[in-house]
């Protein structure tokens, strides 16, 4: 459980830098929302994001195996991108407030979400269980 909620705390701020970095692309919409509002909106789209990432990803993968071969895993980089517009999907239909502009700041941001994410795990201590 500690390791979960550790996974929903760094994915909830890598992607709150994504939204700093790409201010237009990859929005928190929050239109005179409190700071709490904003920090649960955050939580909920990376526990969505987490949960797209452990369920559709690996089959994305797995189904897309000979090109990440044939491209030299170059192309996981593109299917970061559409989990993240996947999650911003997913959000806009149960009305939470993130939205991706287009595939390419899904692109960058998840170019952003990946260098945050491997910075704070190293930076985190490690769980020896």
């Amino acid at each position: 459980m500690k390791k979960f909620v550790i996974k929903i705390g760094v994915n909830a701020v890598a992607l709150w830098v994504a939204s700093l970095i790409l201010k237009s692309g990859i929005t928190f919409d929050q239109d005179g929302g409190s700071k709490a509002q904003l920090v649960g909106t955050v939580l909920l789209v990376a526990v969505i994001f987490g949960l797209v990432n452990t369920f559709i990803r690996p089959v994305v993968k797995l189904l897309g195996f000979g090109l990440i071969v044939l491209t030299l895993g170059l192309i996981t980089f593109v299917i970061n991108a559409l989990m993240l517009l996947l999650t911003s999907a997913i959000c806009s239909h149960f009305a939470v407030h993130f939205h991706v502009k287009n595939f390419v700041s899904a692109l960058i941001g998840s170019l952003i979400i990946t260098v945050v994410s491997m910075v704070l795990h190293a930076v985190l201590p490690e769980d020896k269980k």
